[in-house]
């Protein structure tokens, strides 16, 4: 099975996903081609993280995380960065979050939206969470309503329509990772932060099947306008 070049004719680009880090979880060194390309990238994300670090209060640990996500879009050039407010680990499609979604959209009327990807795996033995999953169907769903949507909506992850060739661009991908140091720090005390985040990166930029490239970015486009 081939899988197409991703779209090179456009100008800007929203990502949509639920938590910090989610855009440098497959997503970051494709951004970081787009950018050096000259395209303008947005982040927004429905919420701060807050329940993310264990042993830190969702107060201290909300802001940390929304400080470390900006230095992370700021290594692949995006400089636009929103937090919606909704709460950590209670993501749900609800008409709240699909009109937010909607609002978003509406208000920065990007040529295409990326959005985190919202299947039960990754792969086998790698289930979903339904923060991402709740939240993705929310996207589709709030598209599906717009009067004038984008002209498509792309998910980023397994099973790719469309792939980026990312070669040169791992290293910043890893790089941005890297700056969400504490999170990493908690999450797998024993591993240095930056073999953490190439271990992550180079999951998501390995070879794909069908696409001519020794790194790529994968893509499933799951509607056009």
């Amino acid at each position: 099975m081939s899988v197409a070049e991703f779209p090179t004719d456009w100008s800007s680009a929203l990502i949509l996903v639920a938590h910090p880090d989610d855009p440098e979880y497959g997503m970051a060194a494709a951004v970081a081609r787009w950018t050096s390309e000259g395209k303008n990238v947005s982040y927004a994300l429905a919420t701060s993280g807050e329940a993310g670090i264990e042993g830190m209060p969702p107060e201290k640990a909300g802001p940390l995380r929304e400080e470390e996500q900006r230095a992370s879009a700021a290594v692949v050039g995006v400089d636009h960065v929103e937090f919606w407010g909704f709460p950590d680990s209670e993501v749900f499609n609800t008409p709240e979050l699909r009109a937010k979604v909607a609002e978003t959209v509406e208000r920065l009327a990007p040529d295409l939206v990326v959005a985190t990807y919202g299947g039960p795996e990754w792969g086998p033995g790698f289930p979903n969470q339904r923060d991402h999953m709740e939240f993705a169907a929310a996207v589709v769903d709030a598209y599906d309503a717009l009067t004038d949507p984008p002209r498509a909506l792309f998910v980023n992850g397994p099973g790719s329509t469309h792939a980026v060739d990312v070669d040169g661009f791992v290293d910043q991908a890893v790089t941005s990772l890297c700056q969400h140091k504490v999170y990493l720090e908690v999450l797998d005390p024993e591993t240095p932060v930056v073999d953490q985040a190439r271990a992550v990166v180079s999951m998501g930029t390995g070879p794909i099947d069908g696409f001519p490239a020794a790194h790529a970015a994968g893509f499933t486009q799951v509607r056009s306008a």
